[in-house]
């Protein structure tokens, strides 16, 4: 890649640590809010998916028109109005306006996210495309080590809407950055006089067995990994007996070592074959999950932090490597809108599957919680799917 696509890259991986940490956020300070708020833990999960179905169904319905204008502006727009849905949460005074400013920061980080990843997508060519979205996804390894510790002890040190503050506060200075170094971007713009139709962009998806395949793919992946998230720091704190002050070590740790390995994975995928290297990262998932999903009370904290540290380290090899094949599937042209709406079948997977886990796991009159082990059962089961179903999406003119 040349020196001005890593500019690029990096610049939109500013961006994303922003819009990731502010999503985050949320899962690992469940125990602080729900104790704030007397939630309990399936009131809890609507809160984290209320983000995710708001994302998702806003960035279905921006990916209709986002590939008729530049996407520094789409991007730019987009930025803005997470920033406004975050510092509606900084001051949310009750758990209903939380949810109505989480719903806010959905609409608008559902567009924005699937705006980096079709950058992206644009800038590099297919075969250095993994390598390009691992520097994007080094932001959640960077939100995993440095965001999410940081508002955690913010949240328990000084109040929770802090670490909300926190985010606009670099969010704004994002904002120049873009203005300053990121260029027009309208390539991917038809010259053609006509553009397609909402109703055409489904019925060009719907047409190739392909792109349906990539959709499947990505919400199944997704739905796989997010059923077990909003309800992990507060099983690990209650039910295993991990202290609420330790939570942070599994983001600092875990999304250390992603740092790391998603540079290399990256590489490797692009080298070895995307397929080959995104089966490889899913089956070894499967086994953090068993054993994070099962643990015994008084567990250890070496043990807690090196199951959970494999399951950062392979979890985000697979989603490196996923987005890599489904980003494939279409030409630059096509990519924004396609992009869209993959971005938001995700992100309503990942709403789906907190909601879904919330209803499975419920509170137990000792305030333990019960059935966290068939939330990981459940995300074997989309895991082994997903993985046969990645042979067959192939990319793009093959």
């Amino acid at each position: 890649m040349t020196k001005d696509q890593k500019i690029i890259l990096y610049l939109l991986a500013c961006v994303q640590f922003t819009n990731i940490m502010d999503f985050m956020i949320m899962m690992p300070m469940g125990p602080i809010i729900m104790k704030e708020f007397s939630l309990t833990a399936r009131e809890y999960s609507f809160l984290v998916s209320a983000y995710s179905i708001s994302a998702g169904v806003c960035g279905f319905i921006a990916a209709f028109f986002v590939d008729k204008f530049d996407r520094k502006n789409v991007l730019t727009i987009a930025y803005i109005g997470l920033l406004v849905g975050t510092l509606a949460c900084a001051v949310a005074p009750t758990y209903q306006m939380l949810m109505v400013a989480r719903i806010i920061a959905g609409v608008f980080g559902g567009v924005l996210g699937s705006q980096v990843i079709a950058i992206a997508g644009d800038i590099t060519s297919y075969e250095h495309r993994a390598e390009g979205l691992a520097i994007i996804m080094a932001a959640f390894s960077t939100a995993s080590v440095l965001g999410v510790p940081l508002g955690l002890y913010l949240a328990s040190t000084i109040s929770w809407h802090i670490p909300f503050v926190f985010i606009v506060a670099v969010g704004s200075v994002n904002l120049i950055l873009i203005y300053k170094y990121l260029p027009n971007l309208t390539s991917h713009i038809s010259t053609s006089l006509t553009k397609p139709s909402p109703l055409a962009i489904l019925t060009n998806i719907g047409k190739d067995s392909n792109q349906i395949k990539a959709l499947l793919l990505s919400v199944i992946v997704i739905f796989g990994h997010f059923c077990t998230i909003p309800s992990l720091s507060p099983y690990l704190t209650i039910n295993v007996g991990m202290s609420v002050d330790n939570v942070s070590l599994i983001y600092l740790i875990g999304g250390g070592v992603t740092i790391v390995s998603a540079r290399i994975v990256g590489k490797l995928a692009d080298k070895k074959g995307k397929y080959l290297v995104f089966a490889i990262c899913g089956t070894l998932f499967l086994i953090p999950v068993y054993l994070m999903t099962n643990l015994y009370t008084g567990a250890s904290l070496v043990v807690i932090l090196s199951i959970t540290t494999l399951f950062f380290l392979f979890a985000n090899g697979r989603t490196l490597t996923m987005q890599a094949i489904v980003s494939g599937v279409v030409d630059n042209e096509q990519r924004g809108g396609f992009t869209s709406i993959s971005s938001s079948m995700v992100q309503l997977g990942s709403g789906a599957a907190s909601f879904v886990g919330g209803l499975i796991v419920q509170k137990a009159a000792d305030g333990t919680l019960l059935h966290y082990e068939w939330v990981g059962y459940l995300s074997i089961t989309f895991m082994i799917i997903g993985i046969i179903l990645g042979k067959y999406v192939k990319p793009y003119g093959s």
